[in-house]
Parts: C-alpha cells; structure tokens; sequence
C-alpha cells in the first residue's frame, strides 16, 4: 500500500510520445515550475510480461496516486495495447487464458482511465486530460473520463504564430 502522493501520466506512447516526453523533460528540469513526483517510479514491469501482470503493475501505480494526468491524441480511444486478445496465453476459441487468469479485453489506457475514474469519483484521485492539439477534442477521449476532471489543449501558438508545447496551460492544470 502507498501514500496517494504522486502523479500518474498515461497515454498512447505510439502515437503522443512527443508531448508525454515534454511534460517528463519539464518535470526534470530543476529550473521549471512543473515539478511532481512521477508514479511510474513505484513500480516497473518488463516489457515481456504478460499484460495482466502489466496491469497489476499499472493498478499499483495508480493506488499510489493523487493525479491522473491522461495525454489525448488522435488515436488514444481506439489503441488495443494491453488487451488480453494481444497475449500469447489468450486462447480465443475458447475466451480463456491458458495460465487460468481472468480475461480483460480493455487497452492498457482504458483499463487505467476506468481505475482513475472510479477514484476520482470516490474521492482518492485528481484527473487532468490534456489534448495533443491546440482544441478539445473530447470524442477522441476515452468516455470514462469524457466528462470529469480538467480538460485543456496542450498546444498553442506563441506570439509569432508558432506553434509549441502549452507550457503554462499544462502546468497550471498539473500544479493546481
């Protein structure tokens, strides 16, 4: 068991790798005001585990948690990483697991978006959803969490048009 104390940051690596690993850069550098503790620090899972382990990893992580910060970009609500369907030991002529354990069909981000949003409605858990655009696009949201927490773009224009990462949006939404 741990104390809810740090920050949990989810999101499609494939596809949001580039703000994810912003935000991460941000949260390092001693000389920005962005600063959490990062809950993937709890625990770690080897790449070759099956994605039940994976996700008694995640649920670790996120019992550990007082933020879930989710990154959405254009493929965030349809990605099928962590499904069972994607396991060696799945066995779909007869929807069961080889090993005997319990079959999730959910991606890896909806199983952790289902975990935070039942602890953002207990209580236990803060949520913040940042888009990969400079707009909400909530359609592109897991549902779970389409309707609660915080939800802002992630990116904007500076004052000569260009466009850049929304330091002080996320920040804000992050720090709050």
């Amino acid at each position: 068991m741990y104390y809810r104390t740090r920050t949990y940051l989810a999101g499609d690596w494939d596809g949001d790798k580039n703000l994810i690993q912003q935000i991460m850069d941000w949260n390092k550098n001693g000389n920005l005001a962005l600063d959490f503790t990062d809950a993937h620090e709890l625990k770690q899972a080897r790449d070759g585990s099956l994605n039940c382990t994976i996700k008694n990893s995640l649920a670790d992580r996120l019992n550990g948690s007082k933020l879930f910060v989710l990154i959405v970009g254009e493929k965030t609500d349809v990605v099928t990483s962590g499904s069972c369907s994607h396991c060696p030991e799945y066995r779909s002529y007869y929807l069961t697991c080889a090993r005997g354990h319990n079959q999730d069909l959910r991606s890896y981000i909806k199983y952790e978006c289902e975990k935070a949003a039942r602890d953002y409605r207990n209580n236990k858990m803060r949520i913040v959803v940042i888009y990969n655009y400079m707009s909400i696009h909530k359609e592109k949201c897991p549902e779970s969490v389409r309707s609660i927490g915080t939800h802002i773009a992630g990116i904007t224009r500076d004052i000569y048009g260009n466009v850049k990462f929304d330091y002080q949006a996320i920040k804000n939404a992050i720090m709050k």
